[in-house]
């Protein structure tokens, strides 16, 4: 497991999403390394769409990989703003480069102080075992 990273900046929940904060009380959401290991292969993301409204917790889109579906939760309430276009032809990003072109969906929060909330690097490592 110590090949995989998980950058400092980040928050994270226990469905394995990371969320950088982009100010201005907007967010970016993808899935952690961890989880593009254990997923292999990803072959199909859908995303939410942008303007939807989503709750914590909600299902928001799928990630299809060669062994499974696992479905994308909303770590955090508030509107789509974005989502990852280039996910559609090159969902591998998500392998590849999970923290960066391998994005997934942005969210302006309906609180920015949910943020905090979420787990730290240091909490996410202890509770992967």
């Amino acid at each position: 497991m110590s090949d995989l990273e998980y950058p400092e900046d980040l928050r994270y929940t226990a469905e394995h999403e990371w969320v950088r904060s982009q100010g201005n009380g907007a967010v970016r959401i993808g899935i952690t390394s961890y989880a593009q290991d254990a997923l292999g292969d990803v072959v199909y993301v859908s995303l939410p769409t942008v303007g939807d409204t989503v709750a914590a917790g909600d299902a928001c889109g799928e990630v299809e990989s060669t062994k499974s579906v696992s479905d994308l939760y909303a770590p955090l309430a508030g509107e789509i703003s974005a989502v990852n276009d280039a996910l559609d032809a090159t969902p591998e990003l998500v392998n590849s480069d999970p923290y960066g072109d391998g994005w997934m969906y942005e969210l302006r929060l309906e609180d920015d102080s949910a943020l905090d909330g979420l787990m730290d690097r240091a909490a996410y490592q202890s509770q992967l075992g």
